[in-house]
């Protein structure tokens, strides 16, 4: 069983409504607990894949990054062409 931490948040009305309705009546998650313990995921998430997506713009105009990029994929071509199957004809 994974330890639990006891905190006080002072939310919005429309807020503790929305976590309440989402556990008791759509039933996404057993509690309220877990109702915000899943958005909390979510959030993280989104902004983890934000943060990543951001990552990947800047090095799509990087020219190292570029030249690293094509230079790996000379070097391994011959070895995709050694072990994927054949394209169908």
């Amino acid at each position: 069983m994974s330890t639990r931490v006891k905190r006080t948040y002072n939310l919005a009305p429309r807020t503790v409504h929305a976590v309440r309705e989402l556990a008791d009546r759509y039933g996404v998650a057993p509690s309220q607990d877990a109702v915000v313990e899943l958005a909390i995921d979510e959030l993280q998430r989104y902004v983890r894949e934000r943060e990543e997506s951001a990552t990947w713009e800047r090095a799509a105009v990087d020219p190292a990054f570029q030249a690293e990029s094509q230079a790996l994929e000379e070097t391994y071509r011959a070895a995709d062409v050694e072990t994927w199957p054949p394209e169908p004809a």
